[in-house]
């Protein structure tokens, strides 16, 4: 029996070993089988550590690896089978070029991804890079997508045996002429990711620009900036303008809150003291101006026309500022009135030494 089983075997090994496309079949067969025992065992047993991680990236990681080293083992399982297989060289170069583009294409949608994913880890703590948040991710997304595919294009021509000298060059001459015709729209572009960058201003700040536009930011986009003005009117400006300008941000600093002064004249002979009680109250009695910090009066120069004092007062944010103006400097005429304190106006007085004779 046993003698019967073993030449049972070796007239199926010599079967095997005398038939080329057996062998191929059953290397595919193998490369299948070790790709699913890989994936089912290893890339599950790792899988299972990363979710034991309290970050998520690796939990993400995992699931896009397992796939392309799925397909790249079958992948080299075919390629060591149609090796077998003995094709001639005129069938072997296409074949095996379809291959590596097949392994090219997997492999590229999984760095897309992982890029991806990486970019938006680093965009979600902005504490690691400062370039990139989630204003900049977009166009970090989009170079390096471009980047990616760029290069697996270039080795899917290089796999066919293309030579990629001629399209360089061409595509260097291309980028020149695009570059010297879209400058004004380069500048805009670069000059808008400084901006997002360095965040010079936020959506929502009100700014004043070197031109003397004031107005609330309501867009930052890559080619132009948008504020509202008070006049509800939208101003657009390039970033390329923006980025070279001075630039007043009224709600920067450490906090949003804005100082107003107003500034007052009262006549020469005026008790400073009592200007300066009755100014102080007004500041404190005016429900839209800060306790913190107080309002306060500064008495600022001998005019030439009276004493000139100033009320500064904090306002949270720098859209008040002209409806708190209006109230206070009516409360200032209304109380200097009720206290008898004058308010001066620029006169001249002409005096007449004679009168010529006729």
């Amino acid at each position: 029996m046993f003698e019967h089983l073993q030449e049972s075997i070796e007239s199926y090994l010599g079967f095997i070993s005398g038939n080329i496309f057996i062998q191929a079949l059953i290397v595919v067969i193998g490369a299948g089988l070790f790709a699913l025992a890989f994936d089912r065992v290893v890339v599950a047993w790792v899988r299972r550590q990363a979710t034991r991680t309290t970050a998520n990236i690796d939990d993400e990681l995992v699931g896009y690896l397992h796939r392309p080293l799925f397909y790249s083992v079958l992948l080299l399982g075919l390629s060591s089978a149609i090796m077998l297989l003995r094709l001639p060289e005129q069938a072997l170069s296409p074949v095996f070029s379809v291959l590596y583009s097949i392994a090219l294409v997997i492999w590229a949608q999984f760095f897309l991804r992982i890029t991806r994913l990486i970019l938006r880890g680093f965009a979600s703590n902005p504490d690691r890079a400062e370039l990139l948040h989630s204003k900049t991710l977009p166009l970090f997304e989009n170079l390096a997508s471009i980047l990616i595919v760029g290069i697996a294009i270039y080795y899917l021509f290089v796999s066919w045996n293309i030579d990629m000298t001629a399209w360089l060059a061409s595509a260097g001459i291309v980028g020149i002429a695009v570059g010297f015709a879209a400058k004004d729209t380069l500048a805009n572009l670069f000059s808008g990711v400084f901006i997002m960058a360095d965040a010079p201003y936020k959506i929502g700040d009100f700014v004043v620009l070197d031109a003397g536009e004031r107005g609330e930011i309501t867009k930052i986009g890559i080619r132009s900036t948008r504020l509202l003005t008070r006049d509800d009117v939208e101003v657009t400006v390039p970033n390329a303008v923006m980025g070279n300008t001075k630039i007043i941000n009224e709600s920067g600093g450490h906090h949003e809150k804005f100082r107003i002064r107003v500034q007052i004249c009262v006549a020469y002979g005026s008790d400073i003291d009592r200007v300066r009680d009755i100014l102080t109250t007004i500041g404190n009695s005016e429900p839209s101006t800060c306790g913190d910090p107080e309002p306060r009066v500064r008495f600022r120069r001998f005019g030439t026309s009276g004493l000139d004092f100033e009320l500064l007062c904090w306002i949270d944010k720098p859209v008040l500022r002209g409806r708190i103006l209006d109230r206070l400097n009516s409360a200032v005429y209304k109380s200097f009135i009720e206290a008898g304190i004058e308010i001066p106006y620029f006169k001249q007085d002409v005096y007449i030494k004679e009168i010529p004779s006729r």
